[in-house]
């Protein structure tokens, strides 16, 4: 208090009153924010375009052409960085959202140099599927040297959070003012997407998602990858329409006249980035990679196949050939078996081929968990799953990836443990899997490349060109063994996308980045057929073939596809069966899922015997990942000598070894299944 003529004053500058006051920080901070999300969103948009590493003409192409969408992205960046007003740590939370947004770009900026597909939400369902692959494309100095600039970035932020700026505002006017800027930016955002959608700049469809990243930005096609998802509910949907496909179908099914061959052993091998190299035009190679594809080509039914993913996405073309459903009706970049087909089951060929007295085998020569197969799997009707922790010891490319010559016996192996029973047995193969190295690797190649597309992709091209040579090979030698088994087989293969070898449309024979070829190979004398098929169009034709009419959405592939309303019937039945209430099951309802065993031959402990002062472990079936287990769950340190002897590094409780068992654990130690 102080008195001034008389008159008490209190005085007016107090702390809080200071505070409440517009700092000339607090002024600058709404300039500072949107030319922090164009500096953001240009970074982004520079590893989006493959600026860093091809330069960066794409890049002003997309600034030329798309100006508005690039708006509506620095737009987006911005409304993720508008909460830092109702924060007292501003510069925080801005390094914070900004550092979060570049790591996003710098990921999708490296996975588009290794594959053909971008970075989307799905792939972070696949986190783990992700981390798994990366040795195969980073050497251990440059992960190391990632994981440092990580640990500094995170310690920068640390340090900023306790030690950086604060805001000087109230709570009050933090939240005054973040409402309004949040309001602003939004506002600015939801006018500019409106005009971009208007004016034809901007679209939620995405016929081709790295086209979609080029056109539209990479920050609103990520968060497209995260909005958009699942099927939409068709216009009319309901047991009506559901039941009148469902009569059509029935109708047209049963004026077939074909009798079921059931006795047929059908096998489906998935070649991972499997194409005929004579597809790609303006290469020249020292021989025919692939004699044995061209010799079956010929001879036997086949043709393109259009597949929903180009580069990358294995999981989305298994799943269309396995449920005749296509992808197209899902959200841009999303992966059914890491939504959907988790927790619920859906009709398949292997259900399908159950109902008529089947077994039903899937084999993998990579990880169990890959893309969650092994808790899909029991969803689509298998009865076991063999993945590489179920194989011995296998051959690995240089890349580390297994190679398909493992498949031949398991798929024979498939054939021989069921009695009385016609199999089914669904592959799927991984040699042929990028990164594809852009340095010599291969010190003598069968296969050499003569003349190249791009010569930027020699040494990347030769390294393919000879994994193919060496998976045609193993088709060779697996039609030969086939061919001299009694039993009637239809074997059909098809490659599940084009390889990541920066191939445009222009460079295939097909014109086109979605298409593969496929072959139905038989020993018992089927009618040659060629004819360019979808994906989800597959295992019905194949079946078909067979007579094998049963499933609702197998006998609507095999009758229906020429019917003007096709589009619009599958997707109705797609909606049903994932979303919507089951109308097409009819009063037998949804498919039980089966309880699906982990490898084909039982893993058996027969005995255990003490040697040189270790403890040995005899059995049948052991592989590099089986792990002795004691009573209480211990896991025993265990080292895999052969398929029936087991070395323990450490001393075990017992020496009776009825009271051990046999884990098998992948390499991110998850027990897979145990021994009775």
């Amino acid at each position: 208090m102080y008195r001034k003529k008389g008159i008490a004053m209190r005085q007016t500058s107090s702390p809080a009153a200071a505070d409440a006051r517009w700092h000339p920080q607090e002024r600058r901070a709404f300039l500072y924010l949107p030319l922090l999300a164009l500096l953001v969103s240009t970074v982004v948009e520079l590893f989006n375009h493959k600026a860093f590493t091809e330069g960066p003409a794409s890049f002003w192409r997309y600034l030329s052409d798309e100006p508005l969408a690039f708006l509506v992205n620095i737009l987006i960046v911005l409304v993720t960085l508008s909460p830092a007003f109702f924060f007292r740590r501003r510069a925080f939370w801005c390094a914070l959202v900004s550092f979060l947004w570049l790591v996003a770009g710098g990921v999708n900026g490296f996975i588009l140099l290794n594959r053909m597909t971008p970075f989307t939400v799905a792939d972070l369902t696949v986190f783990e599927t992700g981390l798994d692959t990366v040795p195969n494309y980073l050497s251990t100095g440059y992960i190391v040297l990632l994981a440092a600039a990580l640990a500094v970035v995170a310690a920068g932020l640390a340090l900023l959070f306790w030690k950086g700026p604060r805001s000087h505002q109230p709570a009050r006017a933090r939240i005054l003012t973040g409402a309004v800027a949040m309001a602003v930016s939004s506002i600015l955002m939801g006018g500019s997407c409106a005009l971009a959608f208007a004016t034809g700049h901007l679209s939620d469809q995405f016929a081709n998602l790295a086209f979609a990243y080029e056109d539209y930005g990479f920050s609103y096609c990520f968060l497209q990858t995260w909005l958009n998802r699942g099927v939409h509910r068709p216009t009319g949907y309901g047991r009506p329409a559901v039941e009148k496909i469902a009569n059509t179908v029935e109708e047209k099914v049963a004026s077939q006249s074909a009798d079921a061959q059931t006795d047929v052993n059908v096998i489906f091998i998935q070649l991972e980035s499997y194409i005929d190299p004579s597809q790609i035009q303006g290469l020249e190679l020292s021989e025919d990679p692939v004699p044995n594809w061209t010799a079956l080509k010929a001879q036997y039914s086949s043709g393109y196949l259009t597949v929903p993913v180009v580069g990358a996405g294995t999981a989305n073309t298994e799943f269309e050939v396995l449920t005749g459903m296509s992808t197209r009706f899902f959200g841009p970049g999303e992966y059914p078996y890491q939504t959907c087909l988790t927790d619920q089951t859906v009709e398949s060929v292997a259900y399908d081929l159950k109902a008529n007295g089947y077994a039903t085998h899937a084999i993998h020569n990579h990880r169990a968990a890959f893309y969650s197969r092994n808790e899909v799997y029991p969803n689509l009707g298998f009865d076991d799953f063999t993945a590489l922790e179920y194989m011995p010891a296998v051959k690995t490319t240089p890349t580390n990836w297994a190679k398909d010559a493992v498949l031949k016996k398991q798929i024979l192996q498939a054939l021989d443990v069921t009695e009385d029973q016609a199999d089914l047995v669904f592959t799927v193969s991984v040699q042929g899997h990028g990164k594809y190295p852009t340095e010599q690797v291969l010190e003598d190649p069968a296969i050499t490349v003569e003349k190249c597309p791009d010569e930027d992709y020699r040494y990347a091209m030769e390294y393919y060109v000879n994994q193919v040579h060496e998976m045609d090979a193993f088709v060779g030698e697996l039609v030969k063994e086939l061919s001299q088994r009694e039993e009637k087989t239809v074997l059909v293969l098809y490659g599940d996308h084009l390889p990541a070898l920066g191939l445009d449309a222009a460079d295939m024979e097909s014109s086109s980045l979605y298409r593969t070829e496929y072959i139905i190979w038989d020993n018992f004398g089927l009618e040659q057929q060629d004819e360019d098929l979808a994906a989800y169009q597959l295992s019905a034709s194949v079946l078909g073939r067979l007579g094998i009419t049963t499933g609702l959405m197998n006998g609507f592939q095999q009758t229906c596809r020429e019917e003007p309303t096709y589009w619009r019937d599958l997707r109705m039945l797609q909606y049903d069966a994932l979303y919507g209430n089951g109308f097409l099951y009819g009063a037998q309802g949804r498919y039980a899922p089966t309880e699906m065993k982990m490898g084909m031959v039982p893993i058996e402990i027969t005995g255990m015997e003490q040697r040189a002062g270790d403890w040995f472990i005899l059995g049948k079936n052991f592989t590099p990942y089986c792990v002795v287990t004691e009573a209480d769950g211990d896991l025993l340190e265990t080292e895999y000598e052969s398929p029936w002897l087991l070395r323990l590094k450490e001393e075990p409780d017992t020496t009776d070894y009825r009271e051990l068992e046999i884990s098998v654990v992948d390499k991110h130690n998850e027990i897979l299944s145990n021994t009775e």
